[in-house]
């Protein structure tokens, strides 16, 4: 344990995790918390609920250190946790609009943070209200598949289903989302 901790592989870092070393945990997390977010922030949106999911990721990923057998990366098996956490929260999202449903059909889709109104901007902010309109089985293929560039075989294994799935998935869904931008184009002429 003399060594630093930034110099050290994950797996030694995860031994010493495991051993009850919080540096070597913090450190784990250090490396993996932009992977984390990019995901949880793909499936939720930019809102509280994505910190919530993100910091809950870690705390299921802490009290799993010893179960954990090492069959995939830490980084997989992190995404796995946060995309399953995720799903959840999109569920009880999905709960909540249904007891309390509102005449404003963008109540449920998190505000980005302002900025100033580049193109680039827009873009980002209009494809992230398109993909908070998704079903979640098809945001999640999408947040891994495109946004976070796992392969096709690696997004099947994270999420646990036939790769021909994942395939018909992501086709649907990126008709869906060809759908969904395309009405809000021709909303804004």
């Amino acid at each position: 344990m003399d060594q630093n901790p930034i110099q050290r592989t994950d797996d030694e870092l995860l031994d010493d995790a495991r051993d009850g070393s919080t540096h070597a945990f913090a450190e784990l997390m250090r490396r993996y918390q932009g992977k984390v977010a990019a995901t949880v922030v793909g499936m939720l949106g930019n809102c509280e609920e994505a910190n919530d999911v993100g910091q809950e990721t870690f705390i299921r990923f802490y009290d799993a250190l010893k179960k954990f057998r090492g069959d995939s990366s830490i980084g997989t098996y992190l995404t796995r946790i946060a995309i399953n956490l995720a799903l959840n929260e999109l569920r009880r999202r999905k709960r909540r609009n249904f007891f309390f449903t509102s005449t404003d059909n963008d109540r449920d889709i998190p505000e980005l943070p302002s900025a100033s109104s580049t193109d680039q901007y827009e873009n980002k902010e209009l494809l992230d209200k398109a993909l908070n309109r998704l079903d979640g089985k098809f945001r999640a293929v999408i947040t891994l598949r495109l946004i976070e560039g796992y392969s096709t075989e690696e997004t099947a294994a994270i999420l646990h289903l036939p790769l021909g799935t994942v395939l018909s998935r992501l086709k649907r869904a990126q008709e869906k989302l060809h759908a969904i931008l395309t009405s809000f184009k021709e909303g804004s002429s």
